[in-house]
């Protein structure tokens, strides 16, 4: 049983027929909100930070917001097909941990190990990112062509703790002999360069409060986390 199942089976057993139409559609509401987040994001990483920054530069406004659109249509075209891949699984954990096996597993080394090591540059961090997904993918594909066999989603883990490993050594490898960025331009992106100050949870404006504290707020997700393994 996934934990989907699991949570739809509590909200039936607890919630009276009314109230949990009202969880469903509330349920779906927030996948609907998580794709919108998703092809926004998308289209603004592409379009911002790709097509502009390094393909397309000083370009009208009105240039970058049709390459924006085309993006998203192309992006909700692609989410569709990927739809279609992922009813060829047995359950949607097993589809969602091969996905973050291959991007989020080197993605969160990239930022682990820039947030640290202020000697990451640039082209570390995208080599890493592309060599790690690229070794996840091959784990995933070993596995599928018979090479070796894992049980559940042991695939998924191995290529996760592959594609970290991966990606940590070759940003180490590349940042080495590439040239690094400034301290001045890493302040508040570098633990060890961002002053002490700014680290500290703000006391004034909007971000002010005790409810926004990142400790407690890291202790309720662990907590929640500890309490949702344990249940299901």
């Amino acid at each position: 049983m996934t934990f989907n199942d699991a949570l739809l089976l509590l909200m039936r057993d607890l919630l009276p027929n009314g109230v949990l139409g009202i969880a469903v559609a509330g349920l779906l509401a927030c996948f609907m909100a998580g794709m919108a987040a998703n092809l926004s994001s998308f289209n603004t990483v592409f379009t911002h930070d790709i097509w502009r920054t390094y393909l397309k530069k000083g370009r009208p406004d009105r240039y970058y917001l049709a390459t924006g659109r085309g993006v998203t249509a192309g992006a909700a075209i692609l989410a569709i097909g990927a739809a279609f891949i992922a009813s060829t699984y047995s359950n949607l954990m097993d589809y969602l941990q091969t996905l973050f096996s291959f991007f989020n597993a080197p993605l969160f080394a990239t930022f682990i190990l820039g947030m640290f090591w202020k000697r990451m540059s640039p082209h570390a961090g995208w080599s890493g990112l592309v060599v790690g997904t690229a070794a996840a993918v091959v784990i995933f594909l070993l596995c599928r062509v018979g090479v070796f066999t894992l049980p559940g989603q042991g695939t998924s883990f191995l290529a996760a703790a592959v594609a970290f490993v991966v990606d940590i050594v070759v940003s180490v490898v590349v940042s080495l002999v590439t040239k690094p960025k400034p301290d001045a331009e890493l302040v508040g992106l570098v633990h060890s360069l961002t002053p002490k100050a700014a680290r500290q949870h703000a006391t004034t404006g909007e971000d002010a409060g005790w409810y926004r504290r990142p400790g407690l707020l890291a202790g309720v997700v662990l907590a929640l986390a500890i309490a949702l393994n344990a249940g299901f």
